[in-house]
């Protein structure tokens, strides 16, 4: 399957952030993959009862104030992560086997659109 998003970090001085979320079973139990403007990069995470453990991380640039495309598409336990329409983290993990839900995912002050959300 693949979860995809169009965001454009607009502010933040903590965060400038945006991702999306699959596999959730709800709340606290998912993966994670975000993009952060402030700090130029594309990092993956599982949270498993709620906590936040990082996988993955990758130097990136993610302009402030620009659209951008972050998608990931996913067979079994491997993941392959884009930003932009380029690879950015590829990684297998067994954390979560079964479908979940899917959304999109940004954190403390990060003031982010999103738009042309899609999954399949």
């Amino acid at each position: 399957g693949f979860v995809e998003v169009k965001f454009k970090p607009l502010s933040g001085k903590e965060d400038q952030a945006g991702g999306v979320i699959w596999r959730a079973k709800d709340a606290n139990n998912y993966y994670v993959a975000r993009a952060n403007a402030l700090e130029d990069n594309v990092t993956v995470y599982y949270t498993v009862n709620g906590r936040r453990t990082e996988r993955k991380r990758i130097g990136m640039r993610v302009a402030l104030n620009q659209w951008h495309t972050l998608r990931v598409d996913f067979q079994a336990n491997h993941f392959t992560v884009t930003l932009d329409g380029k690879k950015a983290i590829e990684w297998d993990d067994d954390t979560f086997k079964d479908a979940g839900k899917v959304g999109v995912w940004t954190k403390a002050d990060s003031v982010t659109l999103f738009d042309d959300f899609t999954y399949g």
